[in-house]
């Protein structure tokens, strides 16, 4: 799947969604917000609704000439990170995303219920909310209490709280040389 992408489903936490598609933005990142429904409305865990920009059914989920700038991005919140890891549609894309060599980013409780339905999480360090961290580190993957982790091909991030770090691992990886202005343009600290 080509592309920056947000998928939502209904439930997904505000600010982890909402926070990092502002901070792409604010980088030069053309992100795409697509709702896992076949309507583009998508409702919050806090009752925000957003119309999103696509529709998964409606997204070329093929992966020809896929590459690591090429980023599935998932928001936590409950229910909707239940929500995105019941997608069948989107856990094949995902699994065959990162298999061709794109990037995966999730936050709060994705990386455990979303990230944690590939394979093999050998090697890769990440952070998540408290109590979702069992099933990647049973697929091999190394827990650590940061609040945004970049390991290769997978960011995450641990909480609503830090949804900027999180999105600036992201950008990070996308735009390295607007990370300083986007931080300067938001009156954040440089760590």
């Amino acid at each position: 799947m080509k592309g920056v992408n947000i998928f939502l489903a209904d439930g997904f936490e505000d600010v982890e969604a909402l926070a990092t598609n502002d901070v792409l933005r604010r980088g030069g990142i053309d992100v795409n917000i697509v709702s896992i429904y076949d309507e583009s409305f998508v409702e919050s865990s806090h009752g925000i609704t957003v119309s999103a920009d696509n529709m998964l059914e409606s997204m070329d989920l093929g992966v020809s000439g896929t590459g690591a700038a090429d980023v599935m991005i998932f928001p936590g919140g409950m229910p909707g990170t239940r929500n995105l890891a019941a997608c069948e549609p989107l856990m094949e894309a995902m699994k065959a995303h990162y298999a061709a060599g794109g990037t995966l980013a999730a936050i709060c409780a994705a990386p455990g219920l979303v990230l944690g339905q590939l394979d093999n999480l050998s090697g890769v360090e990440f952070t998540c909310f408290d109590g979702f961290e069992s099933l990647p580190e049973s697929k091999g993957a190394k827990f650590t209490p940061r609040p945004a982790v970049r390991s290769g091909r997978i960011i995450t991030g641990r909480s609503a709280g830090h949804a900027v770090s999180f999105a600036l691992e992201i950008l990070g990886l996308l735009n390295p040389a607007a990370v300083e202005e986007v931080r300067h343009a938001m009156y954040l600290k440089t760590i």
